[in-house]
């Protein structure tokens, strides 16, 4: 591996093996998705529970994803200008671990509707400072490979809890405080994890090795300003774009199964297996385009546009078997999304603005994610093959985006 003699020098002083604390981040996240993706699975049946209506589910839980994207443009500057990565990640993981147990206890709408918003914010305020620490370790294993590995067992835990969740309900006869607080288990061990790895890689930033930039400025007009340490490179931008468009050429989830229930297709409450299976293919995918990026570089994320397109071509037919296999597809696709672009972009930015570039990245992933939702929602209202041929030429303009982006390695 390139750079390895230098490599193992700062892993030495980092106090832990890379891959080991890749894997390490990677148990804490399995973790933390059991909390979190438990309660998300049944949020909407907890608030009418206590007399919301279809209207309050839906304003309340969009603005809680609305929340775990637009404020990490808050808190991925605040955490790159502190510099305490390791605080704002052990702040918001908290916040969540909390919120979760408590949500299953609440007696008044008002405060689980708190609640709920409240471990999206915890997901916005550790998000960027998370994924700069981690990328500073797979900046020896790969970038790559590393965020595959940590998606994959991140993948793990969202598919462990709601079945978790789900289990519970039915012991419990529909009870949702035991049902909620069980996950507080797996809460307070992933907060363990996350101080005893704190302890042992208190400074991340040694394992990332930085290669002297030899650029000559003078044949490049632009180029002090572009190298500007308070300004992100121009390629960023562009690799945005690209991300923006194919995101929002992307069906959801939720659309995908209104189609699977509208059309009987399957039941509703085979839905939440057919979703688990595609959690699955979404840890396979990652895995494989992460080990393609390590060795292709982005050429690997072709198959991000190819994938998306290709979902509604199956997925919004009347054949269960083409349907499920666009389901398939869907998870592989996010497995992309939430591997190999966030790896990207750490070989695009510098070190010292990684997490205002990742706060940056989310809130154009999140903005792009709303606009293909409601796109595609909209389109396959009035007419699939219009929705189809939307999402395919979509898809054709962020293929050219990213053979214009050309993020070097």
């Amino acid at each position: 591996m390139k750079h390895q003699p230098d490599a193992w020098n700062g892993a030495a002083r980092a106090g832990l093996r890379p891959w080991r604390f890749v894997v390490a981040f990677g148990a804490i996240s399995m973790l933390m998705d059991v909390v979190y993706e438990g309660a998300r699975s049944i949020t909407g049946p907890l608030l009418a529970s206590l007399g919301a209506s279809a209207v309050v589910v839906g304003v309340v839980t969009g603005a809680g994803e609305a929340a775990a994207f637009v404020l990490r443009l808050g808190s991925g500057p605040l955490a790159d200008r502190s510099r305490r990565f390791w605080a704002w990640t052990i702040s918001g993981y908290v916040l969540t671990a909390v919120s979760v147990p408590v949500l299953g206890v609440a007696g008044a709408l008002w405060a689980a509707c708190t609640l709920v918003i409240a471990e999206r914010v915890g997901k916005a305020v550790r998000s960027p400072a998370k994924d700069t620490l981690l990328s500073h370790a797979t900046a020896v294993t790969g970038r790559g490979r590393g965020f595959a590995v940590h998606e994959a067992m991140d993948q793990v835990g969202a598919v462990l809890g709601p079945l978790s969740v789900a289990g519970m309900m039915v012991v419990t006869h529909d009870d949702y405080a035991p049902s909620l607080g069980v996950l507080a288990v797996p809460g307070i061990a992933a907060l363990a994890l996350l101080a005893w790895l704190r302890l042992r890689v208190p400074d991340p930033t040694a394992y990332e090795i930085p290669e002297p930039r030899h650029r000559d400025t003078r044949q490049e007009p632009d180029g002090p300003q572009r190298d500007r340490p308070d300004r992100l490179p121009r390629t960023f931008w562009v690799y945005s774009a690209f991300t923006a468009t194919t995101m929002a050429g992307f069906s959801t989830f939720g659309v995908i199964s209104f189609h699977l229930v509208q059309r009987d297709l399957l039941s509703a409450a085979a839905v939440p297996v057919l979703y688990a299976a595609a959690m699955g293919t979404d840890a396979v995918a990652a895995l494989a385009t992460g080990w393609a990026y390590d060795r292709v570089g982005p050429r690997a994320l072709t198959a991000l546009p190819l994938l998306s397109a290709a979902v509604p071509v199956l997925a919004f037919t009347d054949t269960l078997t083409m349907v499920v296999a666009g389901a398939l597809l869907w998870g592989a696709a996010l497995g992309v999304q939430e591997s190999t672009l966030r790896a990207t972009v750490a070989d695009l930015v510098q070190p010292d603005r990684r997490a205002t570039a990742y706060g940056l990245f989310a809130a154009v992933m999140g903005t792009a994610t709303l606009a293909g939702g409601t796109l595609a929602g909209f389109l396959y209202a009035r007419s699939i093959p219009i929705l189809i041929i939307f999402t395919v030429a979509v898809q054709a303009a962020s293929l050219v985006l990213l053979a214009v982006t050309r993020p070097g390695r």
